[in-house]
This record gives structure tokens, sequence and C-alpha cells, in this order.
């Protein structure tokens, strides 16, 4: 196993599964922040009917699970086995709905699958080297096709390669993972470097009457 799938495995135990319902009582729906009942839903994607997608860092399955209820072919894949599992055990009934254990630009170079739409919430996109994800990711976008992700907005002064820390027992040292932080207009920037068009980068605000942060939210086009 590598140290990532033991970060990730270990982050996995740490994280509570999705709630049964939403606010309207929905039993799956698409979510791109991190406070729940916030922000906006799959229309980001902007997938046709029964189109392929493939979210990178599917963590327990949410938001595939959602897409495939949708009547998506949606394929989750994440480099963390525990993870995978809690997707299966909840979402491995669904049509139309598949998970693999990989890293994402192995995987995206192995496939021979093209996809109407790639994305991340807090997964693959923030923890992996741009310069290698994104041309890898455009090799597997149909014409058109729509890139979007989700993380964190940076530290101030605090870009590119970061280190992000996973919390274990209390006599261990916390696991190291890298994550990538830019500016909106720095990945607008990358991502048009990279052949992307009709990029957007934007922050958006977090929900009204708290002073948390808000979340960077990426589009693009291939």
């Amino acid at each position: 196993m590598t140290d990532a799938a033991i970060a990730w495995d270990t982050y996995s135990r740490q994280q509570p599964a999705r709630r049964p319902v939403n606010a309207r009582g929905e039993t799956t729906w698409f979510n791109w922040t991190q406070y729940p009942d916030h922000g906006p839903g799959a229309e980001l994607l902007d997938l046709p009917p029964g189109g392929r997608v493939l979210d990178l860092g599917c963590g327990k399955g949410g938001n595939a699970a959602h897409l495939a209820t949708l009547g998506m072919l949606a394929t989750g894949i994440d480099i963390s086995a525990a993870q995978l599992r809690s997707a299966n055990e909840r979402w491995g009934h669904l049509a139309g709905l598949k998970f693999h254990q990989a890293e994402a630009i192995s995987f995206l170079r192995d496939t021979a699958d093209s996809f109407d739409a790639v994305y991340s919430v807090y997964g693959a996109l923030w923890f992996t080297d741009p310069a290698r994800l994104l041309p890898a990711i455009r090799e597997r976008l149909l014409p058109g096709g729509r890139l979007a992700f989700s993380q964190r907005p940076p530290v101030e002064g605090c870009y590119g390669c970061q280190a992000s820390y996973i919390p274990r027992g209390a006599d261990e040292d916390p696991l190291v993972v890298k994550r990538w932080d830019y500016e909106p207009d720095a990945w607008e920037n990358l991502l048009a470097e990279h052949g992307y068009m009709d990029v957007r980068a934007t922050v958006l605000e977090a929900p009204p009457g708290t002073r948390r942060v808000g979340t960077l939210i990426v589009t693009a086009r291939a």
C-alpha cells in the first residue's frame, strides 16, 4: 500500500457518512462545498442525457451516486480502499455506477473511455500536480467536455505545492499529503496554458451568518 493510500484510508475513518437525506428530503444530491445544503448542484457539469462522467477522488461516492440516479454513466475513482468500501456498501446497487481503486493520473492514462465531464470535489484536482493532471484529463474529455472542481481557497501568500496534515493517534505523527493551492486568476491562467477554454474560477462565499472560508469553484471546457 502506498503512503498516499494509507493517508486517505486514515482520513476515511475520521469522516462521517453522508446524511440519509438533505434539507429537501432527497436521498441523493450533488454538493460542491464543505457546507451542507449550500451552493450549486450537478448543473455545473452541463451533462447530456446519459452522459459519461468521471469523479476523481470520489471518496464515499455520494456525488457520483447522485449522477447515476439522474441516468448518467458515472465512474468514481479513489486511491483509498476504505473510502471505496463505504461507497460500494451504500451505492453499489445503483445502475450506471462503478467504482475503481486507482491513482488519478494512472487511471486516466490506462482507460480507453472518454467522458462528457470530469470533476473533483475536494479530491484529486487539489492533491495532484496540475502540470501532470490537467493534460491527462484533457486527453480523456470529449470535445467540448466540461472539467469542474472545488476546493478551499488558498491562504494568502501560500501558493503552489503545500502540505496537508491528516491526524492520527495521540502518540503518532500526522500523515502528510501534498496539495496545490492557487488564486482564482492563477487557476484560470494555468488551465488556459493547458488548452482549456471558457475557464471560470470564483470563490463562493460561505453560507450567510458564518465567518468561515468560502469554496473555490473552477469550470472549463476541453
